[in-house]
């Protein structure tokens, strides 16, 4: 359970080498003045070891990498770094910066129906970057995705790079959302194939696959609520159903092979029991740990149990053998 001050963790990462945990928090309320977002760093047996402070910005994706914490800083649209063994007086490094794209929103995106009509359907966007998820290659480079603008970045070199620069790899209709869920690209994996880059689009409810070499974007699997936050491990793509309440394993045929996980209630204590608003996984050990971010997203008062959440907490489960 986090601390009491703190609430919706959204980002997750850890260390392989001991097992600990970096949970990132999206506290996005208004006013500006209410937040207290953080990182927070967990021993992988739940304790708390150390906690730094990013005030009224909200974070999403955290990476570790080379003995540092990459955070996407979604309300400063900057990527940032800090030590592992970060502790409140550490130095937090700007790394690079994000800006509105030109045009800011993707071309409309035609979609065939049965009857052999076409809709078609467009996208709108001020121009934010709503910097979200991001993984590693085995060079070190840095993929982001965007998910207002309908945007995959790279930063090559991420940890030596001075200057460095955001690339636009791709953007594509597939890349953004017009649904009431308003986060389009999201979470990022590679599996086995360095030119396959998995991403999840969380308003649309699919994973899709985009070839590096070639540039295209393709689906790969649908009807996943939500879908939210994204890691490989053990031949599967593990991906967060946040509208679902579920986490999913999903081979790279698109086939679904492992299904965990879902909502019981809103403890006494006021933290969810199972999982409420799923965000991120990771792995640790023989366990895999999830962000319940359990955020209200409807205007209307009384139909989310997101909203009875005072508490917020990570939850795991045991990985399946394989």
């Amino acid at each position: 359970t986090l601390p009491a001050d703190v609430r919706h963790p959204e980002g997750l990462a850890s260390n392989p080498s001991n097992g600990n945990l970096y949970v990132g928090t999206f506290d996005a309320r208004e006013p500006a003045a209410q937040r207290n977002n953080q990182v927070l760093r967990y021993s992988a047996d739940g304790k708390l070891l150390a906690r730094y402070s990013f005030g009224n910005t909200p974070l999403t994706g955290i990476e570790f990498a080379h003995d540092k914490l990459y955070i996407l800083n979604f309300g400063a649209s900057k990527l940032q770094r800090l030590d592992a063994e970060f502790t409140e007086k550490s130095r937090l490094e700007d790394v690079v910066s994000f800006g509105a794209l030109t045009p800011p929103a993707v071309e409309p995106r035609t979609v065939g129906n049965p009857d052999g009509s076409t809709d078609r359907v467009s996208f709108g966007s001020t121009g934010f970057p709503a910097i979200n998820g991001m993984v590693f290659d085995r060079a070190g480079n840095l993929y982001v995705s965007d998910s207002f603008q309908g945007a995959i970045y790279r930063i090559d070199n991420v940890r030596t790079c001075s200057p460095c620069v955001v690339k636009v790899i791709s953007r594509d209709p597939l890349l953004a959302t017009a649904n009431p869920l308003p986060f389009g690209a999201n979470g990022l994996a590679f599996g086995p194939n360095p030119d396959t880059l998995y991403i999840a689009n969380a308003g649309d409810g699919r994973l899709l696959k985009l070839s590096l070499s070639t540039g295209s974007v393709t689906v790969l699997s649908e009807s996943i609520p939500g879908a939210d936050g994204l890691i490989f491990h053990d031949g599967l793509l593990w991906v967060a159903a946040n509208q679902a309440d579920v986490v999913l394993g999903i081979d790279e045929q698109g086939l679904i092979r492992v299904r965990a996980g879902e909502f019981s209630e809103v403890g006494p204590d006021g933290a969810p029991r199972g999982l409420l608003f799923p965000a991120s996984t990771a792995v640790s050990g023989p366990w895999m740990v999830v962000t319940n971010l359990a955020l209200p997203l409807t205007p209307a008062s009384g139909d989310e149990w997101e909203e009875r959440v005072t508490r917020w907490n990570l939850v795991r489960f045991k990985l399946p053998a394989r």
